[in-house]
């Protein structure tokens, strides 16, 4: 992937991945950046390696052809042609060149057309020094995936986003120890959270939104490496009570938005903590939320539609990176605070609570 025209192919393929991925289905505004700035990253580096050095390694081309045929032979895999250098000319192929071991360590496929409904090609574990797997808006993809992603042991970032891959989340993921991201994002998985993640070493966040996931959180979840920034598990089915030990992430991004989950949210809050969005939206947690210490760094505060109640903190008057603020249809009370920075939220962001008042509401009754 080194001439002119596939460095711009490349290019442009990132723009849509990183543009596209904040307006996907179901109004997904805020995708976690620090899931898919590290994919950045790899694959640019993939655009700045020599030419006149690419090779690929004979047993890695197999598999890619193998993987061609258990896909429907798509339009869109045209240039993976035997006779060509598969590092050099086909499309969504990465291979080490650092090492000059000329291993297939970079698969992308993105926007594949497959002929007809296909599993996951089961050969894509035989590619054993892959570090970036990405497969992302193949709605023709079905079936669960495979428990042998395990074989994958060198993987760093996993992406299967906007398929129709069904089926439970497998719990060999944990066996990957190298891993950093996961992001399976709007597919039809079902079943629980798996909750052998948190053995994983150096974790930085996963992103299941927009599924059909049911069950509570893992308590497990609240042991993470300090490197884990990223929880995403918005609109899939999870119930049952957050577990307090979510109060030791260090989260710079959480969203657990339009499920059935309760209990106490404040588990997020804090006021040394790195954290810059909280989404819990359409839920039914309850705390009091005039308890709660706020990050100062915090860019998004969305907890509309839960059980929410007590008297909002002083501190948010005092937030100068605040953009986006809603906590209406909850049993808020007592007097809005004052700032600045809140007078650009209106009286929809407050509305429907049991007792708020004062600017945008009407004013408090002494």
């Amino acid at each position: 992937m080194k001439n002119t025209s596939q460095m711009h192919e490349l290019s442009q393929r990132l723009v849509v991945l990183f543009t596209t991925e904040k307006k996907i289905i179901s109004n997904r505004k805020h995708f976690p950046s620090s899931i898919l700035l590290p994919l950045l990253i790899l694959a640019t580096h993939y655009l700045i390696i020599p030419s006149n050095s690419e090779k690929c390694h004979p047993d890695d081309k197999k598999v890619l052809l193998q993987i061609k045929i258990q896909l429907g032979n798509p339009t869109n895999l045209s240039s993976w042609d035997p006779t060509t250098d598969c590092n050099r000319t086909w499309y969504g192929v990465g291979c080490d060149t650092d090492t000059q071991t000329y291993r297939v360590n970079y698969l992308s496929l993105d926007f594949v057309n497959l002929p007809q409904p296909v599993p996951i090609p089961p050969s894509i574990t035989d590619l054993h020094f892959l570090t970036f797997l990405f497969i992302y808006r193949t709605p023709n993809l079905v079936g669960p995936i495979p428990t042998s992603i395990s074989k994958l042991t060198k993987l760093l970032y996993l992406t299967i986003s906007n398929t129709s891959v069904n089926g439970n989340i497998p719990n060999t993921l944990s066996q990957i120890k190298t891993l950093l991201t996961i992001d399976f994002t709007n597919n039809k998985l079902t079943g629980p959270l798996p909750d052998t993640l948190s053995s994983l070493p150096n974790f930085g966040g996963i992103s299941f939104d927009g599924n059909q996931l049911t069950g509570p959180i893992p308590e497990s979840y609240g042991s993470f490496s300090n490197s884990f920034t990223v929880l995403s598990l918005s609109r899939n089915q999870l119930s049952g009570k957050i577990p307090a030990s979510l109060a030791k992430l260090n989260l710079t991004y959480v969203n657990l938005s339009q499920n059935m989950l309760e209990g106490d949210g404040s588990v997020f809050f804090g006021s040394k903590k790195q954290t810059t969005e909280i989404v819990l939206a359409k839920n039914l947690f309850a705390f009091d939320i005039g308890k709660v210490e706020l990050a100062n760094d915090l860019k998004q505060l969305d907890l509309k539609r839960n059980k929410i109640y007590g008297t909002l903190p002083e501190g948010l008057s005092e937030l100068k990176f605040l953009h986006y603020f809603n906590v209406s249809y909850n049993n808020l009370c007592g007097q809005i605070p004052q700032g600045t920075n809140l007078r650009r939220f209106d009286e929809y962001c407050y509305a429907h609570n049991k007792c708020l008042c004062g600017s945008p509401l009407p004013a408090c009754k002494t």
